[in-house]
């Protein structure tokens, strides 16, 4: 998998209610969804974000409630990848099961400033800041994981499995 894009780069400790507030909870719908996402945090954020583009953080993201609406909200927004230096655990989860791929790499967090471009091979663990020309290290997703998130989600793979 690969991603490249502007990076939006925010702080530590982002919780789900900036990543979607909660008025905006009462629909499930990723593409209302995405129009309000990181807008308590980051007014301008939807206006700004570009089809690939990544996000990153510092640590702890997307910490406070287990919403699944929060990863859908920024894959829906057109965020390709997330990268941080850690996630809340629950968020982790939801974001591999609603298909929305995440990476923990603090030394690229360290690295990358709002506006840069980077490219991520996420197959390889390689994190490129293309604007200051510096190379990240991060985990592979191990072949499950890659599984779910090219399948689209947990929900979306286990069906594409069980029509086979």
């Amino acid at each position: 998998m690969q991603f490249s894009g502007t990076a939006h780069v925010y702080g530590r400790d982002v919780d789900t209610d900036v990543i979607i507030p909660a008025r905006y909870l009462n629909t499930s719908d990723p593409d209302a969804l995405a129009l309000h996402c990181m807008e308590d945090l980051d007014p301008g954020f939807v206006k700004k974000v570009e089809p690939g583009d990544i996000l990153v953080a510092d640590e702890n993201f997307g910490c406070g409630s287990s919403r699944e609406h929060a990863p859908i909200a920024i894959k829906a927004a057109g965020v390709s990848v997330v990268i941080a230096k850690s996630f809340a655990r629950i968020f982790y989860r939801n974001a591999i099961n609603t298909g929305l791929p995440i990476m923990e790499a603090p030394e690229a967090v360290d690295g990358i400033s709002d506006g840069d471009r980077v490219t991520v091979d996420a197959d390889a663990g390689v994190i490129t800041n293309e604007t200051t020309g510096a190379v990240f290290s991060a985990q592979p997703f191990p072949p499950f994981i890659k599984d779910i998130i090219e399948g689209g989600g947990l929900v979306e793979s286990t069906r594409k499995k069980a029509a086979r």
